[in-house]
C-alpha cells in the first residue's frame, strides 16, 4: 500500500512539473484571449493514471502562478484544468476520441469568462469562447492524441518504464 501511494504521488508530481515547463516555457502561447497551452496536451494522461488528475491540478495551478496570472484565473483556470481531467479520467475506456473533449469543454466554457471579468478583456464572449476553443482543441485535442498515440504504441506509460527514465536521469 506505502509503495502504491509512493508511486502515485510520484507520478503526480512528475505530470505537475512538465505541465509547469510546458506553460512557462510556452508562456506567450499559453495566455490570453489567444492562447494554445501547449501543456493542455498533457491532459490525455487522466486516461493512463489518475494521479494525473491531481498532477494537472497542481501544475495548473503553478503554471499560473508563475505566468503571472491573476487571482481568478489561477483558481477557475485551475478548476477547468481539474474538471477536464476528471472527466477524461472517466472517458478513459471509451472510444480514445472523446478522452480531449471534456478539457476542451471546461476551458472553452469557464476561460472566456475569466478574461471577460478577470482581465476586463472587452471581446464578447461567444468570440473568445470560439478562440480559447481553438486553442483547446489544437492542444488538447490534436497534441493530446498524438501525445497518446506515442504513449499508447510504446507503452511509455507503465510503472516500470517512468522508473526507469528516473534512475536514468539521476
Amino acid at each position: 500500500m506505502k509503495n502504491k501511494n509512493v508511486a502515485f504521488m510520484t507520478q503526480a508530481a512528475m505530470i505537475a512539473a512538465i505541465y509547469v515547463v510546458l506553460t512557462y516555457v510556452f508562456a506567450p502561447f499559453s495566455f490570453g484571449e489567444v492562447q494554445i497551452r501547449i501543456a493542455e496536451a498533457l491532459t490525455i494522461l487522466p486516461v493512463f493514471t489518475p494521479a494525473a488528475i491531481p498532477g494537472l491540478f497542481v501544475g495548473c495551478i503553478v503554471g499560473n502562478i508563475l505566468g503571472g496570472a491573476i487571482l481568478p484565473d489561477i483558481i477557475f483556470g485551475s478548476i477547468a484544468t481539474l474538471i477536464g481531467a476528471f472527466f477524461t479520467y472517466q472517458l478513459r475506456n471509451k472510444n480514445r476520441f472523446l478522452a480531449p473533449l471534456p478539457p476542451i469543454i471546461a476551458n472553452t466554457v469557464i476561460v472566456p469568462f475569466v478574461l471577460r471579468y478577470g482581465y476586463g478583456v472587452a471581446l464578447p464572449i461567444p468570440f473568445m469562447m470560439l478562440t480559447v476553443g481553438v486553442g483547446e482543441v489544437i492542444s488538447a485535442g490534436v497534441l493530446g492524441l498524438i501525445l497518446y498515440g506515442a504513449l499508447n504504441k510504446y507503452r511509455l506509460w507503465e510503472p516500470c518504464f517512468c522508473a526507469y527514465l528516473i534512475v536514468i536521469k539521476m
